[in-house]
């Protein structure tokens, strides 16, 4: 008897929680059940997979080299899946999208509201990743897109350039450099009270980073997980930000200082799945956000 697809749902299951009884739960069968099917899988290949000697069930050597196989089994099918029911014309389809935090407050808003300009009947997934996040999720096939920063990626993946983005001192109406046009040196940065991203963001180890770099201790009054919060602070207060320029950009209240030294500029990149299918959906938004990209800069 040869494996079923929904053997290896199984036993990916299983081996994700450690546990019958979760992974039952997870699957909505039986436990008993569950234990007969990966009974049945076993049997299929010949060797035990799973050892349940201990007060976890974990992987035999069998196992964890059959997985793999199983893992791709299931990404293949699912790519299959969404290749039978991607419509060319695109007149519908989908598209599974992540970006990092940064690009919420400036990019996402263009880019969705070209995509549904252009193919209205394409709906979007779009989730907010780290890097280190997004990256892991586009080769387990759970995302067709990211964007992300230009850098050593992961094996597996391709990134293409979309445009340079530069990062600033950022100040509000209320603060005594608004209005200024003249470069700050980076050393009268220390005197002057910060409102910044936490640093959990790539931003954030970006200033960080070109501060240490140049002997600079930010004075940082506020730390915050949210660029839209950090703008807000800014435009009642008299706290300044580093942010991309690009979030200065209509918005009133905001004002852009240049440091000196400067940041150093980062590229901004779009990530897909090397051998993954790429839906007219994923191809159609690569061919805006290069459009718009190009147009930007």
């Amino acid at each position: 008897m040869a494996p079923e697809l929904r053997h290896l749902r199984y036993l990916l299951a299983v081996a994700e929680h450690g546990n019958f009884t979760r992974a039952a739960e997870e699957l909505h069968i039986s436990q008993p059940t569950l234990s007969q099917q990966i009974r049945q899988l076993e049997r299929a290949v010949g060797v035990p997979l799973l050892d349940r000697s201990g007060r976890a069930v974990r992987l035999t050597d069998a196992g964890a080299a059959y997985l793999p196989h199983a893992q791709r089994a299931l990404q293949d099918l699912a790519a299959a899946e969404r290749a039978v029911h991607d419509v060319t014309d695109l007149s519908r389809g989908s598209l599974r999208l992540a970006v990092t935090p940064t690009f919420t407050a400036y990019l996402v808003g263009p880019l969705t509201a070209l995509l549904h300009t252009r193919h209205p009947g394409i709906s979007l997934s779009l989730r907010e990743l780290s890097q280190e996040r997004m990256e892991p999720a586009l080769l387990a096939d759970e995302l067709d897109l990211g964007i992300a920063f230009q850098g050593a990626h992961l094996p597996g993946l391709t990134a293409s350039d979309l445009f340079t983005e530069t990062l600033s001192l950022v100040v509000g109406d209320l603060h005594p450099h608004a209005g200024r046009t003249a470069p700050l040196p980076l050393d009268e940065l220390a005197a002057v009270r910060l409102a910044l991203l936490t640093g959990d963001f790539a931003t954030r180890v970006h200033i960080d980073a070109h501060l240490a770099r140049h002997a600079v201790r930010p004075d940082v009054a506020v730390e915050a997980t949210s660029i839209n919060a950090l703008t807000e602070i800014v435009r009642h207060s008299p706290l300044a930000t580093v942010l991309p320029d690009a979030l200065t950009r209509d918005r009133p209240g905001l004002h852009t200082v240049p440091l000196d030294p400067a940041l150093p500029a980062r590229t901004v990149t779009l990530l897909h799945r090397e051998s993954g299918y790429r839906t007219a959906a994923a191809r159609a938004f690569t061919e805006l956000a290069h459009k718009w990209s190009i147009g930007k800069s």
